[in-house]
Order: structure tokens, then sequence, then C-alpha cells
């Protein structure tokens, strides 16, 4: 998964920002009680320009979450030019096909429950740093910012109270910010092979969701499976609500 995709849509919504070199940069916040200007969500940082490290400097940016593949760093790391933020490589999916019993997905249709079936390591790892003093502000981003980020934005959504309309209204704004309300767009992949981008949908995200409710009854309940204590969901929702 890489971001050569068309420019983005002219006309964005107002939770965009135009953080030049990086796609689908915009602000989580708004939804739930989840507060403005602590939790951003994009596409990777490895086409991140000068003035675009300005601006994440002076959004007060601390933590990069980056929940791509050791293949996909190593193809495209993040650029950082003189930013000190922390970054945590907490990738979503299992780093070799080998690594998981289930057959690799190969569409959008599996690959959503796949991704709520293997993301737990990550998502509370991510919840932990999220909950710390000096952790955010912070970005949480894969290669163009809609599915690994998509199901990582909705858990922490899910956490501070959105319910799912809200949490997939913002879902879907990844459509704008990556040029594809019109459909399809192809792109090469981390090894040069072209394939096609798919806009994300809202069955889509609810399959995730719903994987997590049928085989662990809530997203908390799903999390505590993986480790999180409730410590950690308290700091969480202290440190990142209105």
């Amino acid at each position: 998964m890489t971001d050569d995709l068309p420019d983005r849509e002219p006309d964005l919504p107002s939770a965009f920002l135009d953080i030049p070199g990086v796609r689908n940069f915009r602000d989580a916040g708004g939804v739930g009680a989840l507060r403005k200007g602590v939790l951003y969500r994009s596409g990777s940082f490895h086409n991140l320009a000068p003035e675009g490290a300005q601006r994440l400097k002076a959004l007060g940016l601390r933590t990069v979450i980056d929940l791509r593949s050791p293949v996909e760093l190593e193809v495209w790391p993040d650029l950082r030019h003189g930013l000190d933020h922390e970054t945590l490589n907490l990738p979503t999916l299992p780093a070799n096909r080998e690594d998981t019993d289930r057959p690799w997905p190969e569409d959008q249709e599996t690959l959503y429950p796949f991704m709520a079936e293997t993301a737990g390591p990550s998502l509370v790892a991510a919840i932990r740093r999220l909950g710390t003093s000096d952790g955010v502000p912070a970005v949480v981003h894969c290669a163009v910012g809609k599915d690994r980020t998509g199901l990582t934005i909705a858990v922490v959504q899910s956490l501070l109270g959105a319910s799912d309309a809200d949490i997939t209204a913002d879902f879907l704004l990844s459509n704008a910010g990556l040029g594809l309300l019109d459909g399809p767009t192809p792109y090469l992949d981390e090894t040069g092979t072209e394939r096609v981008s798919r806009p994300v949908s809202a069955p889509l995200l609810a399959s995730s969701l719903t994987w997590i409710r049928t085989h662990h009854g809530s997203v908390p309940a799903y999390l505590r499976s993986h480790g999180t204590t409730e410590a950690d969901l308290t700091a969480l929702r202290t440190n990142l609500s209105a």
C-alpha cells in the first residue's frame, strides 16, 4: 500500500489540514468526547515536505504511531526534517503471512474482519501511548490513512463514547481525502506491483466492529483480552476527552 493516488479534492471538510507531502491528514477529534487538537490521522510521512514538517511542529506533535509493516518502512521510511517526536511502529497486520492461521485477505471485504482479529496488540500499545501525559498531540498513520488507520481511530473514538454513525461518517472522509469519491484508483505497492485502491464504505468498518463485538462482546472487552487494563482505558479517556 502506498500513496501514489490522485491529488486530494480541492474542497475538503474542515477536519482536513494541509500538510505538504502528507496525504489525507485530518483531525480525528470532535467525534464523541474526543477533543480536537490531540489526535490526528493521515497517510505516511515518506514524502513529507520541509514546509509540512514545520506545520506539524506548530501542532506540537509528540508521537507518530505508524501502523505499516516492516517492509513498507524499509521501502518508504517516514521523513522527519528535524522533528523530534517519538515514533512507534505498531503494525496492524502480521509481519509475515505465516504468522496467522487464517487465509490472508485478498480483498477489502475479508481485510476488515482480518484486521480486527490481528490488530489487538497494536491497538493496546497505541492506547497506552495515547494515555500518557507526553503522548499527545499524536498522529496515527498507515500508508494512505484509510484502512488500518481507519480501524485504529474507530476504536479510539468508540472508547471516547462516539456512536457508530459518527465514527463511520469520519471514517468515510478518507474517500474525499484520497480522491476516491469517483471510484477505485490504481497505485503501486511496496513491491512495485500495480494494484487498485478502492474507496472505503460503511459496511467495511461495520464488519470490523461486528467481529470485535461478536467475539468479545464490546470494544473494551476486546482490548482487555489483549492486555489492556481499566487504568489504561481511564488514562486514555482522561487524556483525550474534551
